[in-house]
């Protein structure tokens, strides 16, 4: 397993540690698992840039690397969700849902071009996304030790949803020839039909 790879592995291993230390109670244990998640989150950028810079991009990279991110800010965003910390609660449900669902959308949407040997390059606004759920999780997190942190992470969470429709509908669009391609393998004798 090369260097990117362990890297990536390494952030995976540290999702239940963001969950440990959030839950158990001790002194801070909130800006424990804040500092955990963001150091979490930067591994993303170290993995990619010497995955980059070293040449070893690999196939279990490739498939290590998302899940690692998505799972990571999908478990911060249930955390926040599951203690309350949103003071207003069905925003951050909504939020959430429509995140998820972003998520599982363009998930589907790259599987769609892999099968067509296309390979769909993230952009602008779904790193900025990124971004912005990478320090909103962790300034929620610590909400309870300073009402400022609260409002920098609500107002950076909001940001986070509307670029995640913004970046989506853009991902879409920009991508739309994926849907005008067919790879029909099927023979006219292989259709099931019972009428």
């Amino acid at each position: 397993m090369n260097l990117p790879n362990r890297i990536t592995l390494l952030r995976i291993i540290m999702i239940p540690a963001v969950i440990v230390l959030f839950y158990v109670d001790f002194s801070y244990h909130t800006l424990a698992a804040a500092i955990v998640f963001a150091l979490a989150s930067c591994t993303d950028f170290v993995d990619g840039y010497f995955a980059r810079k070293l040449k070893l991009v690999t196939n279990l990279g490739k498939f290590l690397d998302p899940i690692a991110d998505k799972v990571l800010v999908l478990v911060g965003l249930f955390l926040i969700v599951d203690a309350s910390i949103i003071r207003t609660p069905y925003i951050a449900s909504i939020s959430c849902i429509i995140i998820l669902g972003r998520e599982l959308m363009i998930g589907a949407f790259r599987q769609i071009a892999a099968s067509e040997n296309v390979i769909l390059a993230a952009d602008w606004w779904g790193k900025i996304k990124t971004v912005c759920s990478d320090f909103a999780i962790p300034f929620l997190f610590i909400s309870d030790l300073s009402d400022v942190c609260y409002y920098i992470g609500f107002v950076l969470f909001i940001a986070s949803t509307v670029l995640t429709v913004i970046s989506g509908v853009n991902y879409l669009i920009k991508n739309n020839a994926v849907f005008a391609t067919t790879n029909s393998c099927a023979k006219e004798g292989d259709i099931d039909d019972d009428n």
